[in-house]
This record gives C-alpha cells, structure tokens and sequence, in this order.
C-alpha cells in the first residue's frame, strides 16, 4: 500500500501574505496595546479590555478580529464573555530564525 503524503503548500506568494496579514496587524498602536494588555494579565475579558482603552464595543471588536485572523490571539467564550489569550506559538514564530532565513542569504 503506498500512501502519498499531501504536500504542504509552501509557495513564497502564500508565504509572504501570512506574513502580511500577521505585520499588518501588529502595525497598529491599539492592537499592540491590546497585546501588551493580554500579555501583562495573561488572559482579558473584552469587558476589561473596552474600559481601558476607551473603545466602542464595535471598534474593540474590529481590533480584535484582526488579531484573530492574523493568529496573534486565541479566543474562549465562558457564558456571555469572551476571553483572550496570546498565541505564543505565532507570536515566537515571527520572532524566530524562520522568518528571518527568508531573507537571508547563506
């Protein structure tokens, strides 16, 4: 029996627009706040995080959206709230020797 593995797609075209969906959502001061906040607490309710940073609950929600899509945050819902934690796989990822032998040239 011979199993054929799927294979990846690994193209530079799909490669770099994970990439830029993932800088395009940190090249923002409410999202990196936002960040900052989620890794200072560990975990925030979006009931926390509308009250310090003095957003409509439709603004915060677009932010946070973002973040999601982008994999940078993890989302639980408990009830009626929901809570938001940091995606540390990802966020190690684009702070790693894999992102930058993209460029490099060895």
């Amino acid at each position: 029996m011979n199993k054929q593995i799927p294979l990846k797609d690994i193209s530079l075209d799909s490669t770099f627009s994970k990439y830029e969906k993932k800088f395009k959502a940190l090249a923002d001061q409410k999202r990196l706040f936002i960040l900052h906040q989620i890794t200072e607490m560990g975990e925030v309710c979006v009931c926390d995080l509308s009250d310090k940073l003095d957003l409509p609950q439709s603004k915060l929600s677009y932010h946070l959206k973002i973040l999601m899509d982008a994999e940078l945050i993890l989302k639980e819902t408990r009830g009626t709230w929901s809570y938001y934690t940091l995606n540390h796989t990802e966020l190690n990822h684009l702070l790693s020797e894999q992102l930058c032998c993209l460029f490099r040239r060895e």
